[in-house]
């Protein structure tokens, strides 16, 4: 090359670095938002803790590329998802199913619009400050209105909440202690799997502390606990557990497969019985359940769990997994007197009440003996909790770890009768003397069920009871006499009279609620006369009729949609007030279960795909 040449390149060459220059100053000038990123790239600026940002968060109004990371399903999918909305992929991250990324307020917005399977988005920023946490935000107990009640000091503390399931990881963490605490509130822990097969491990009661731990080979049992009581913070200030206040009991009765036969469970529930005065347990959490073995009182779990709530336990069932289907709901959730709770999910629109939806998977009612179930849901849909990330189901569905923390993300019916309980913990913070029929009364009483764009039920009450659970109008609710009308647990332990509810189904396989005869008898008028003991004795009030009482919501042919777009109301009026809940002795009831395969009496969880 000529040494002219050379001189007019490198002149060339100048003038193009020139013109750059320029242009990278006059942008530093223009945009504030894209220095402020630049400088906290090399450390100049510090920036905001990591946010988990919800789908319905508005965006900036500056079009300047912002560095996240986008999860999803797999690393490839949120890779092509970024691609495809037109930002810009900055960097693998395949070990946490994710990219980073750079994109403006149109490509998030693009993003958003793709309904990627488990989408998350986080910024892409440095942690800092302590007065925060570090963890994902986990929503639920936002979404079943326990946050408000948290920021108000409720929080649980004084209540013990016992769980029978698979175990408690070793590893505490944000179960080991209570806000404000340093001390373990895990008052005790029972391995019944463990003293049926070494009687000598436990000393006999009175001598034995339960202090040792038990560990969850499975998984299920601490992700459940966690989202009940986890004091872990994160990073929007907010706690992740429902009752992070709570004292735990943990009872293991499953297996390292989450299976477990009846007689472990039924010891299990006579052992926390057994202790409730001892550790002030008041509530037992129940995630699990089984195909009906037959009538709720011949099922010997479902004896051991009316003793529990005849003991002053507040029982909360999970409704199962077997849904959308009629006539699925599981044992023990299936006993009258319980809260047996359905699912809803947030269809991955956290806060969002109008994208919320019924849990395709969650068991639906009516029971075989004609009660309405379930009575209530909670959020159950791709549930986050701390869970062991060494158990079966970790190494089973490694793609549900939510890393890089020691988190979990499950679906079930199984999760959300935890949001519930949690929920009650809350109610007998701020009402210690709430009886269990009371609890349920204003659990009730304080749903919210989903209604239509023309005021009625979006689904009956064989799907969705009286509907989302909601904690703060829950805790100072005054409702009274709309929970376990027309039955009694004493009479039905004793054998001295069982009930079935006012469920029917007619011959085209219509679903419906039985009206009641304003007219009593005789007997009845006799009755009226003896005084509030005898208001607790079926049919008094009125007789059954094998007559539909065809209002909203208490007429399903069983069929399922899966579409959102509801509103969940706290201001809808019940046709028939809750007496759909009412029970009648059953000699003078209809059955129409006759006919039906009854299981075999083994239980455990059963965790669908999340949803």
């Amino acid at each position: 090359m000529s040494s002219s040449n050379t001189q007019r390149n490198w002149l060339l060459l100048s003038v193009i670095c020139g013109v750059t220059l320029c242009l990278t100053t006059s942008n530093f000038h223009t945009d504030p938002a894209a220095a402020t990123v630049r400088a906290a790239r090399i450390g100049l600026v510090k920036s905001p803790a990591p946010v988990l940002l919800p789908a319905h968060q508005p965006l900036a109004a500056s079009l300047a590329r912002h560095r996240y990371i986008v999860q999803s399903a797999s690393a490839e999918m949120a890779r092509n998802a970024v691609s495809q909305a037109g930002g810009i992929v900055t960097g693998d991250l395949s070990v946490i199913r994710a990219v980073a990324a750079a994109l403006d307020e149109r490509e998030m917005a693009a993003l958003r619009a793709e309904q990627l399977p488990q989408l998350h988005v986080y910024q892409d920023s440095t942690v800092v400050g302590s007065s925060i946490g570090t963890l994902p935000e986990t929503y639920y107990p936002s979404e079943v209105d326990a946050a408000n009640l948290q920021v108000g000091g409720m929080t649980g503390r004084g209540v013990t909440v016992a769980v029978i399931d698979s175990g408690l990881w070793n590893q505490e963490g944000p179960l080991q202690s209570a806000p404000g605490t340093s001390h373990s509130r895990v008052l005790a822990q029972y391995d019944v799997i463990l003293a049926r097969q070494n009687p000598q491990y436990y000393l006999p009661p009175l001598l034995e502390s339960y202090s040792r731990s038990i560990n969850d080979p499975y998984g299920h049992g601490t992700h459940v606990t966690s989202i009940i009581a986890s004091s872990g913070v994160a990073t929007t200030g907010r706690y992740q557990g429902v009752a992070p206040g709570v004292n735990l009991v943990s009872v293991r009765a499953l297996d390292s497969n989450g299976q477990g036969l009846y007689s472990d469970v039924i010891s299990a529930v006579q052992w926390v019985i057994n202790q409730r005065l001892r550790y002030g347990i008041r509530v037992l959490n129940l995630s699990l359940g089984s195909p009906p073995s037959g009538p709720y009182w011949q099922d010997p779990l479902n004896q051991a769990v009316m003793a529990a709530w005849a003991s002053g336990i507040v029982v909360v069932a999970a409704a199962g997994n077997r849904g959308p289907d009629p006539l699925s709901i599981d044992a023990p959730g299936n006993v009258p007197y319980v809260i047996t709770v359905g699912a809803v999910t947030d269809n991955y629109f956290p806060l969002q009440v109008s994208q919320y939806r019924l849990a395709s998977f969650s068991s639906a009612g009516p029971t075989f003996e004609g009660f309405v179930k379930p009575d209530v849901l909670g959020m159950g849909g791709h549930i986050q909790a701390y869970a062991p990330d060494n158990g079966t189901l970790a190494q089973e569905y490694p793609s549900w770890i939510a890393e890089p923390y020691k988190d979990m993300t499950m679906s079930g019916t199984s999760q959300a009768a935890a949001t519930v309980s949690g929920v009650v913990a809350l109610m007998l913070q701020v009402n210690p003397l709430l009886t269990p029929d009371q609890v349920k009364c204003h659990l009730m009483s304080a749903a919210h069920p989903a209604v239509n764009s023309s005021g009625n039920l979006a689904y009956s009450v064989f799907q969705q009871g009286a509907g989302l659970v909601d904690a703060q109008n829950a805790a100072y609710s005054n409702a009274s006499g709309c929970a376990n009308q027309g039955i009694n647990v004493t009479l039905d332990l004793l054998g001295v009279q069982h009930y079935g509810g006012r469920a029917n189904e007619d011959s085209n396989g219509n679903f419906y609620i039985m009206q009641v005869s304003a007219k009593p008898t005789p007997v009845q008028s006799l009755l009226f006369g003896v005084g509030a003991l005898v208001s607790k004795l079926p049919l008094v009030g009125g007789l059954l009729q094998d007559v539909p009482l065809l209002g909203d919501g208490l007429l399903w042919n069983g069929a399922y949609t899966a579409s959102s777009g509801y509103s969940w109301s706290d201001g809808y009026s019940w046709s028939d007030g809750y007496s759909w809940s009412d029970g009648y002795s059953w000699s003078d009831g209809y059955s129409w279960s006759d006919g039906y395969s009854w299981s075999d009496g083994y239980t455990g969880v059963d965790v669908p795909q999340p949803e």
